[in-house]
């Protein structure tokens, strides 16, 4: 593996390409998962919440997942419109920290990603009511049994509740492990989502 450490984008005006080729660089090496990412959010009380979930997509506007609105997350983020998110590739030896306010995609996107999913995802998604107490396993495999018999004919449409989130980030840190915990790490920062990106190395 060719190295690619934050050093070669010390003349960058902007993080996504180093994002990119951190990302391509993850598919080629992480055995499982490349694209997991660990999602910080808050409740109301301002108490935190973290999970994994998987990246759908990453460009200039931001980094997309998909979720059930009705759970925690989901509320968590009706509250509070704001998420950190973390990239760990151990295999590397790197990670990727964002944070930034979060938009909802719109409804064209998340339609168009839901068809995406495997048959079985589509109706895992009606069936779940993620987050909230289940009685048993058997309740959701006959949950999942009633709507695969529903949409048996036909196409599945998308949950009115199942929708995507973008974080939109105006802080990017990129950390490379170094020799004696000297890590490699540089910080891209800025103050609204119209203004240009600044950028700043950090003390390990």
């Amino acid at each position: 593996m060719a190295e690619l450490t934050v050093g070669d984008f010390t003349e960058a005006d902007e993080p996504f390409a180093l994002f990119s080729a951190w990302f391509a660089e993850a598919e080629k090496n992480e055995a499982t998962d490349p694209n997991a990412m660990a999602l910080a959010t808050t409740d109301k009380e301002g108490m935190p919440n973290v999970r994994m979930v998987l990246l759908k997509a990453a460009d200039p506007a931001g980094f997309v997942f998909y979720s059930n609105s009705e759970s925690d997350k989901g509320v968590e983020l009706a509250a509070n419109m704001k998420a950190a998110a973390v990239f760990h590739w151990k295999s590397l030896r790197r990670q990727i920290r964002i944070r930034g306010p979060v938009e909802n995609v719109g409804i064209a996107e998340a339609d168009a990603y839901f068809r995406s999913r495997p048959l079985q995802s589509r109706i895992g998604a009606w069936a779940s009511r993620q987050s909230r107490p289940l009685e048993s396993r058997f309740a959701l495999e006959m949950a999942v049994a009633k709507y695969a018999a529903k949409f048996a004919f036909g196409e599945v449409p998308r949950p009115p509740y199942w929708t995507g989130y973008r974080i939109q980030p105006l802080a990017m840190e990129f950390w490379s492990d170094g020799a004696f915990r000297l890590h490699d790490r540089i910080r891209f920062h800025r103050e609204s989502l119209a203004a240009r990106w600044r950028r700043e190395r950090l003390f390990p």
